[in-house]
């Protein structure tokens, strides 16, 4: 392992990373047999964070040298560190003495965040379930560090965001957001970029200075557009922001807003025309002047039917008179109550 670590070392020095990574590797494994002979005991879980952690962080940087040279697959370093990692969590997860102290579960919840973190670069989120339903059933899943139960719900919110478990998902990530350390301005963005989508969704828009304060002012315009109802705008600031939205992975969840949007828009129509019943044909009006393009009536009953069936509007349609007939008392639950 000594011998293995130098060599290591020696790659680092030299900038070859997948050298670096090779004998990283081979630390790693000479690790896990010494680790795993010694049942009784968990002292050697800081050298266990520090080589894989090391692992993980050369696997990231050798798969970037080697894709600059053009060679390997995409994904292949880190599925292998991936595979090291796995097999200290089966050790970990395995301790089943009754001691808490000594028990190696102390290491389950790292070395789930570093996997966490391989499986979201490498785009392989099934591979998470495992480990959330392993920490879930641990007895430890309250007492680890608040650096590590932060992460971990960061990732598990993300997870959650993905899967469309909108309250689950704004259950962990408020929790990250919130028991995140004041000063680490530059996590607390990096919560902020998935708890906004999640709580827009929800009903819930932040404030600008909130925006500003984290330096978010990419959401200031789809907030809006969002509040208002304003279809043209919100497409307007997806397109404008469209490269920040893909490269953070939420581009396609910010689109779930204009369900929302729609909502808000006809809210509007039901608040000027002041009935109960009113012409399909006023929401096909209200959709041109957003600018939507080859909208008729069937693409209107269509969304409406779609709100409807959300629980956004309390009515329903008649075909025969081509109105929409809404409840007299709250026909537009507030989105906090629906979602």
């Amino acid at each position: 392992m000594v011998a293995a670590h130098l060599r290591c070392t020696y790659a680092v020095a030299n900038h070859d990373f997948v050298e670096a990574y090779k004998f990283q590797t081979l630390v790693v494994q000479s690790f896990l047999r010494a680790f795993q002979s010694h049942k009784e005991e968990n002292w050697a879980l800081p050298v266990m964070f520090a080589v894989t952690l090391d692992l993980r962080i050369f696997a990231n940087n050798a798969e970037q040298q080697l894709q600059k040279k053009g060679k390997g697959q995409p994904g292949e370093m880190l599925e292998k560190a991936a595979e090291q990692l796995m097999s200290c969590f089966r050790i970990c997860a395995s301790d089943n003495r009754a001691g808490i102290d000594d028990s190696k579960k102390w290491g389950m919840m790292f070395l789930s965040n570093q996997l966490f973190k391989i499986y979201f670069k490498i785009n392989k989120l099934h591979l998470c379930k495992p480990l959330i339903r392993a920490i879930d059933s641990s007895n430890l899943k309250n007492d680890y560090s608040p650096a590590q139960k932060v992460t971990y719900k960061y990732y598990v919110g993300r997870k959650a965001m993905f899967d469309s478990d909108f309250k689950t998902a704004e259950e962990f990530l408020s929790y990250a957001f919130h028991h995140c350390h004041r000063s680490s301005q530059k996590n607390k963005r990096m919560i902020l970029i998935y708890l906004l989508p999640v709580k827009m969704l929800l009903g819930h828009m932040p404030t600008q200075q909130l925006l500003m304060k984290y330096d978010l002012m990419q959401f200031a315009d789809v907030t809006k557009a969002v509040s208002e109802g304003n279809l043209q705008l919100l497409n307007e600031a997806l397109s404008k922001h469209e490269t920040f939205f893909i490269r953070c992975g939420i581009f396609l969840i910010l689109e779930k807003l204009k369900i929302i949007t729609y909502r808000n828009l006809f809210k509007k129509v039901y608040l000027l025309l002041k009935t109960h019943q009113m012409p399909l044909d006023a929401f096909l009006v209200s959709l041109k002047m957003m600018q939507v393009e080859d909208v008729d009536i069937d693409e209107v009953q269509c969304i409406l039917a779609n709100l409807i069936y959300m629980g956004h509007i309390k009515g329903y349609i008649s075909h025969q008179h081509q109105k929409l007939v809404v409840s007299k008392q709250n026909p537009f639950p507030p989105l906090s109550s629906v979602s």
